[in-house]
């Protein structure tokens, strides 16, 4: 992990699902959930395979049955990504979901009895199950959502606390922590009210987000400026859609901020008048080639010599291009002159020898 000399973040306390630390000054780690059915535990593991290949370094699980419980224990056989169950209104599913293994629980205590959360807690603390309180705008107490006249930010963090000092009072502390909602300036107050007041672990998050344009729009920004602030030690990017592509925005902001270089940085001009090369297709075929690389790496991809090297020195490597043809560059100088058709290839075997 590389960390910007801006951002300072800050200090909270560690916890370890599975074997992956979160918080405590570990890297931001980026998770996602599952779209399939659990109880198709085929399905379930080639989703987190693929998933597992993308990057995540954690994975949820919806539990909605008890089938769906009894089927972690088989999932968790087949990755090697620590799992999460999702757990809602009934908690005797968080406890078989304890029982077949998973490192993690999340819980809304918006949705489960108080007396049913002691149970939950005292068979976490037994097992050393870390468990996140993911509070959520949609699904408050009604008391609360009185109080405050609505899901506000205040409304979520009271929520929170309260759940905190229930978890406190049974002594036990391996907690994380989440206020969703899907309003991006609400979800961005709530996690600086809640930032303020504990030292827990704080999952970031927009809830119901949309498809991946608005996803990725509503995210960068909700995610983004709490992490320019220091704020957040894991984050979800939440799309409907294919899972993976959660787990590939999530980088692209982690990176766009760097907090964490993991995987390629490409970076292209949006073309104009000057462009006499198809950089579309350009972008669009070596970002395919190097879906998957995790090594960072900062790839410049620019339509004119106007924009690249120059404008692009940074690069680690890249080509600037011109009439049919282009210059291959790196850290800002001319390495040699290479036709248009060439492009890809040429700049696939460059980056192997940078690998």
């Amino acid at each position: 992990m590389v960390e910007s000399s801006i951002i300072k973040r800050k200090e909270t306390k560690p916890v370890y699902v599975g074997g992956v630390q979160v918080g405590g000054g570990a890297p931001v780690v980026v998770q996602s959930m599952t779209c399939t059915d659990t109880r198709d535990v085929g399905a379930t593991v080639e989703q987190i395979k693929r998933l597992e290949d993308a990057g995540c370094e954690l994975v949820r699980v919806a539990v909605p049955d008890r089938e769906a419980a009894e089927a972690l224990l088989d999932i968790k056989k087949a990755v090697r990504v620590p799992l999460i169950a999702d757990i809602h209104f009934n908690h005797i599913l968080a406890l078989e979901a304890i029982k077949n293994g998973v490192a993690g629980i999340r819980i809304n205590p918006g949705n489960i009895n108080k007396d049913k959360i002691k149970e939950i807690i005292s068979v976490a603390g037994e097992r050393d199950i870390v468990i996140r309180i993911g509070v959520n705008a949609g699904s408050l107490d009604k008391e609360i959502l009185s109080k405050h006249g609505g899901p506000t930010s205040a409304a979520l963090v009271e929520s929170a606390l309260d759940s905190i000092a229930l978890f406190e009072d049974m002594g036990f502390y391996s907690i994380k922590l989440s206020l969703k909602s899907s309003d991006v300036a609400t979800m961005v107050e709530s996690y600086r009210l809640i930032s303020e007041k504990t030292d827990y672990p704080l999952h970031l998050g927009v809830t119901e987000a949309g498809s991946i344009v608005n996803s990725s729009v509503k995210s960068s920004i909700g995610i983004g400026i709490l992490l320019y602030e220091g704020i957040g030690d894991t984050v979800r990017v939440s799309i409907t859609g294919d899972p993976v592509s959660e787990v590939d925005v999530a980088y692209r902001i982690l990176r766009a901020l760097n907090v964490r270089r993991v995987g390629p940085d490409i970076i292209s001009c949006p073309t104009c008048g000057r462009c006499e090369i198809d950089l579309f297709k350009l972008v669009e075929e070596v970002e395919e080639r190097l879906a998957g690389m995790k090594e960072y790496m900062k790839i410049a991809l620019m339509g004119c010599v106007v924009n690249g090297p120059g404008e692009a020195a940074e690069a680690d490597i890249g080509i600037a291009g011109g009439r049919g043809s282009g210059v291959l560059f790196r850290k800002g100088k001319v390495v040699r002159k290479i036709k248009e058709e060439e492009f890809v290839n040429v700049l696939m075997n460059e980056i192997k020898k940078e690998e």
